[in-house]
């Protein structure tokens, strides 16, 4: 079957090289490498390309559903909802936190992490913005070349995060990345905050974030992506109130397949005219 596979465009079928003589290029229809860094792939010479660049319009809706979410107490307004009940002192539950003024903190400020901050500022929101890579394929329809009203170095996270009151993370899943927000991150933090993981689970030492969510170091956290997935049944983020939980759905839409086809095209082009391909992998920075 891989005899003569020159050009692979996949999610999860990863072939051994040593199988695959005359593969030369593997396009891979995510954004995430992580799946692939323990193959044989990996160490090969064959270039990686990602589909870095065509997740923002429904990741950045996914941000903004569960800010919203949060600042205007919708968990409780469905807790009510659910008990046909007419709460007292409804000014007080339900007294919202306007975004506008507010700080919004993206750290990873790629396309995805740019559309936040893009979107954050029609709020009337300020953005901080962490960024260690380079640009890469950015959706045609899309402004692109956001920047925040101020920037930090990957080594700047402590003195950033007790600026914000709303935390992206948008990050891709490395070496360097694995455990980002830990326990020290998470005493950085405003008791106020929420923390939003779009990126990779295991980006959160969830153990250090469960103890910060019933310790109230910070309000609460949304979180589509878990360090174990399935996230398990006797996992305590599925009892905590100040969590929204997703099963992994916050990359996915019904165009993913036409943009992930579109970026193929582009970068089959350039392959076959031996122009630079676009998201290619650097394996030293493991994206």
């Amino acid at each position: 079957y891989w005899d003569d596979v020159e050009v692979l465009c996949t999610l999860s079928a990863i072939p051994n090289p040593a199988q695959a003589p005359k593969l030369r290029w593997v396009q891979l229809h995510s954004a995430g490498v992580d799946h692939v860094m323990d193959t044989p792939l990996w160490g090969s010479e064959v270039a990686i390309t990602t589909a870095s660049g065509i997740h923002p319009p429904n990741m950045v809706e996914y941000v903004y559903m569960v800010v919203l979410a949060f600042a205007h107490h919708l968990p409780r307004m469905l807790f009510y909802q659910a008990r046909a009940e007419w709460p007292s002192q409804r000014w007080a539950k339900f007294v919202p936190e306007e975004l506008r003024a507010a700080t919004m903190g993206v750290i990873g400020y790629g396309s995805v992490g740019q559309e936040v901050g893009r979107l954050a500022h029609a709020f009337g929101m300020r953005v901080l913005g962490m960024r260690r890579g380079v640009a890469g394929y950015e959706l045609p329809d899309l402004a692109g070349g956001h920047q925040p009203d101020q920037s930090y170095a990957s080594d700047q996270l402590i003195e950033m995060l007790p600026e914000c009151d709303y935390v992206v993370l948008a990050v891709p899943f490395t070496s360097a990345t694995y455990h980002l927000i830990d326990r020290a991150a998470l005493r950085a933090m405003k008791p106020t905050a929420l923390l939003i993981n779009v990126a990779r689970g295991p980006v959160v030492d969830e153990a250090a974030l469960v103890d910060a969510l019933r310790a109230g170091w910070i309000a609460g956290a949304a979180l589509d992506v878990f360090e174990q997935e399935p996230l398990p049944a006797d996992s305590p983020l599925w009892t905590l109130e100040n969590v929204i939980l997703s099963p992994h759905v916050a990359g996915f839409t019904p165009h993913y397949d036409d943009r992930g086809t579109a970026l193929f095209a582009e970068n089959l082009r350039r392959y076959l005219a031996a122009e630079p391909l676009l998201n290619l992998v650097d394996r030293a920075r493991e994206y």
